[in-house]
């Protein structure tokens, strides 16, 4: 009786969708919140993800100083734009006299997008610190990790082998977001507390602001 090996490494579709979503997110947004016109962001993201599917194709598994450091590349840009464009949004909020402060339809898109843009920011930037990022979680044992899922807590309830995927970050970006605080994913290190509490903060900032305003605007 053969035995069927998992697959190392996780399938890269979900990376690729999320990117491809969030490219088109800055294609959306009011250039005032851009650093720069509306096509760059778009075609520096761009750029990395083709690097990423030619550096390390298939599956995502490759331990690489290169790919590293085009992953590392990727989030420090989508940490800028979503920095950049929370600022300006915050002091756009706060000083009015604008077409998006004054306008509660483009204010609750603009919000919109920068608070999906801020989740997605995290998420990769979770997924590339944890351990070492995707790469090296993909060859070597889950242990100290410095992102406790309930699965490392508790490994009765997962398969064995089991690893945290993108998704898995995904979410955890999202419900730090929307909760203000951890979940059901405990951060050990201190770049992960560190990354979720500014994380809560930067998205407490963003909703109270765009909601206060909205409120103010449609009254």
């Amino acid at each position: 009786m053969t035995v069927e090996r998992e697959p190392r490494g996780e399938a890269r579709a979900p990376v690729v969708i999320v990117l491809l979503v969030v490219i088109g997110s800055f294609f959306l947004m009011p250039e005032q919140l851009l650093p720069g016109p509306k096509w760059l962001m778009p075609a520096i993201l761009a750029s990395f993800l083709v690097a990423l599917v030619v550096t390390d194709p298939g599956r995502i598994d490759r331990r690489s100083v290169g790919v590293r450091r085009i992953r590392m590349g990727l989030v420090v840009v989508l940490v800028g734009g979503t920095a950049w464009a929370t600022v300006n949004l915050t002091t756009d909020l706060i000083n009015g006299g604008t077409e998006i402060s004054d306008s509660a339809t483009s204010l609750l898109r603009a919000g919109g997008l920068v608070w999906l843009g801020l989740i997605v920011s995290f998420a990769f930037l979770y997924w590339e610190l944890d351990l070492g990022g995707p790469g090296e979680r993909a060859h070597k044992r889950r242990e100290h990790p410095d992102l406790a899922f309930p699965q490392d807590a508790n490994p009765s309830i997962c398969r064995p082998g089991w690893r945290p995927v993108f998704v898995d970050y995904l979410y955890l970006g999202f419900t730090n977001a929307l909760a203000f605080s951890p979940t059901d994913v405990m951060p050990l290190a201190p770049w992960a507390k560190l990354a979720m509490a500014i994380e809560s903060f930067t998205s407490l900032l963003i909703l109270g602001l765009v909601i206060a305003r909205a409120v103010n605007v449609l009254q």
